[in-house]
């Protein structure tokens, strides 16, 4: 929800949580663009020994899907988000992303 009102605070218009037609849910879009933002928690992640980062299976595979649909997708990781201390280090991210 953080990442929702900063993309509302910084005027990108956008639906929270929708469904595509072909059924896959979105933490983030905005349809008119095809454009969805997803927030990627530490789930969406492998665990690795040498603290490399690498997105599991399901999280690729759903971005490929959606890309193949005509969707960009910009993700958020959680270990970036998290680091941003105040509304004007996240808005600079944001507008960074899109």
């Amino acid at each position: 929800r953080d990442v929702a009102a900063a993309l509302t605070g910084i005027g990108w218009d956008h639906s929270f949580e929708f469904v595509t037609l072909e059924g896959l849910s979105l933490d983030m879009a905005q349809v008119k663009t095809m454009t969805a933002v997803e927030v990627d928690g530490p789930t969406h992640y492998l665990k690795c020994k040498r603290k490399q980062v690498a997105k599991n299976g399901r999280t690729k595979f759903k971005s490929r899907i959606l890309h193949q649909l005509g969707w960009t997708v910009i993700h958020i990781p959680f270990y970036e988000w998290n680091v941003l201390n105040d509304a004007g280090a996240r808005d600079a991210y944001l507008l960074s992303k899109i």
